[in-house]
C-alpha cells in the first residue's frame, strides 16, 4: 500500500518547482494539525508540495496523498496513517479531503493515536461548523485566496516585492506608490490581473483559462457544495442560475425578493444558497455591521467573488462592480468589511472608502473622520486619494 502511494508522491514531488512561492509561506506550519482551505485553483496543492520539498527530512518520511484518488478508494485515512507511522513517517499531508466521508473523525483519531504531523486541504466550504467532530481545539486553520495584484505581478515579472498592512498603505502610499512605480508601471499588468491573475494556474494557457476557470466553477456547483450541503441534483441549475443573474446585477441595487423571484425560490432558499456560495468561494456577500452573524441578515452588495470568475461569465458588466469586486477580495482575508451608508464600504469599523474612477470626489464622503477616495486609473495619490491597484499589496 505505502510504495504504491510513495510512488504516485515521487512523481509529484519531482515535478514540484520552488521558483515561484506564494504567500502562504509566511504561515506557521509547527503545529500538528494544520487545514489549508480556500478555492479551486488558488494554489493550495501547490503550496502542500513546496512545502514537503523544502522539509528537511528523509523523503520517506514524508507522503503526500488526495482524499479523491482512486488508489486510496478501499482505505481509511487511518489505515494509510497507521502504516506510515509504523514505518517512521513523520508529515502526512492529505488533499481534496472534503471528497472523503467522515473525514473530521478519522482525523481526530489520528491526531489523537500517532506521533504523525498532519496537513490537510479542501474546499474552503469545509468549516469547522460543518465537521460532526469538533477539530477546533486540535487544528490551526487557515483560509487562503487566490493571488495577490502583488503576487500577480511577482509571477508574471520574477521581481519582488513588499507586503503592506491597511494603515501603512492609508499613511505612506504616496511614498509607497512611487517605490513600486521605480521598479515597474503597475497598469501596464493591472487588467490583465483582472481578467486572469486571481489563479495561478492561468500561465498553463491564458487563452484557455476562461474554459479551464469555468470547469472549475461547474466542479465546485456540481461537486463539491452538493457532497457537503446534501444538495439534491436537481437544484443545482438554480444556483447557476443564480451566479448568471449576479452578471446582470448592480451591487447597490441588490433586491433579495425580486432575485429570489426570478429564480423561483423562497427568500429562505436563496440566503441558503448564498451562504453555500459564499463557503465555496463563488461570491462575495458584503452586509450591513451587525451585533449577529447570522446568514439570514440582508445582504446589502452581493458580488461574483472575484473579477476574473466575472470576465469568464459576464459578456456585460459595469466598471463600477469590477471596482468593487477588486477592492473586497484584497481585503476580505484580513479586514473585516461591512456595508457603509456613508462611501461604499467600512472596514474593521473604523475606515470609510468610496471606490471610483480617477475623477470621483470628496463629496459623498466629506468632512467624514478616516474616510478614503479609493480611485482607480490614477498611478499615484495624494492626501486622502488612493490608487485602487496599490490595495493589490496587501498579501
Amino acid at each position: 500500500m505505502l510504495e504504491s502511494l510513495q510512488n504516485s508522491f515521487s512523481l509529484r514531488y519531482k515535478n514540484t518547482k520552488l521558483n515561484f512561492k506564494r504567500y502562504m509561506h509566511t504561515f506557521d506550519m509547527d503545529d500538528k494539525l494544520i487545514g489549508i482551505v480556500g478555492a479551486r485553483g488558488v494554489g493550495k496543492t501547490t503550496f502542500i508540495l513546496q512545502y514537503l520539498k523544502e522539509l528537511d527530512i528523509p523523503f520517506s518520511k514524508k507522503l503526500y496523498i488526495s482524499a479523491d484518488s482512486f488508489e486510496i478508494s478501499d482505505l481509511s485515512l487511518y489505515e494509510i496513517a497507521h502504516e506510515f507511522s509504523k514505518t517512521g513517517g513523520e508529515v502526512l499531508a492529505i488533499d481534496e479531503i472534503h471528497k472523503y466521508p467522515e473525514f473530521a473523525k478519522e482525523l481526530k483519531a489520528i491526531y489523537d493515536t500517532f506521533d504523525l504531523k498532519i496537513i490537510f486541504s479542501g474546499s474552503s466550504a469545509i468549516s469547522l461548523e460543518n465537521a460532526k467532530v469538533d477539530l477546533s481545539r486540535r487544528a490551526v486553520l487557515y483560509r487562503v485566496g487566490g493571488m495577490s495584484f502583488r503576487e500577480f505581478l511577482e509571477y508574471e515579472t520574477g521581481t519582488k516585492f513588499d507586503t503592506y498592512s491597511l494603515a501603512n498603505i492609508l499613511s505612506n502610499h504616496i511614498d509607497i506608490a512611487l517605490e513600486i512605480n521605480s521598479k515597474l508601471k503597475p497598469f501596464e499588468y493591472f487588467k490583465s490581473y483582472l481578467q486572469h491573475g486571481y489563479y495561478p494556474f492561468y500561465k498553463q494557457n491564458k487563452n484557455l483559462f476562461p474554459i479551464k476557470l469555468k470547469e472549475s466553477v461547474n466542479i465546485v456547483l456540481e461537486s463539491d457544495l452538493p457532497i457537503i450541503f446534501n444538495i439534491e441534483p436537481k437544484n443545482i441549475f438554480l444556483l447557476k442560475k443564480l451566479l448568471a443573474l449576479l452578471c446582470q446585477s448592480k451591487p447597490y441595487e441588490l433586491n433579495i425578493t425580486q432575485l429570489s423571484q426570478k429564480i423561483g425560490i423562497t427568500r429562505q432558499t436563496l440566503y441558503n444558497y448564498l451562504h453555500y456560495l459564499e463557503l465555496g468561494n463563488l461570491v462575495t456577500i458584503v452586509k450591513q455591521k451587525s451585533k449577529g452573524d447570522s446568514i439570514f441578515i440582508k445582504p446589502k452588495k452581493l458580488y461574483l467573488s472575484n473579477t476574473n470568475i466575472t470576465y469568464a461569465y459576464c459578456s456585460d458588466f459595469e466598471i463600477g462592480t469590477i471596482r468593487e469586486q477588486f477592492f473586497t477580495t484584497q481585503l476580505k482575508l484580513q479586514y473585516d468589511i461591512a456595508y457603509s451608508k456613508i462611501g461604499d464600504f467600512i472596514v474593521n469599523d473604523k475606515y470609510i472608502f468610496e471606490i471610483g474612477g480617477k475623477n470621483k470626489s470628496f463629496k459623498q464622503i466629506k468632512d467624514v473622520k478616516n474616510s478614503f477616495v479609493v480611485s482607480d486609473d490614477i498611478e499615484i495619490g495624494f492626501g486622502n486619494k488612493i490608487p485602487l491597484w496599490l490595495f493589490g499589496f496587501l498579501y
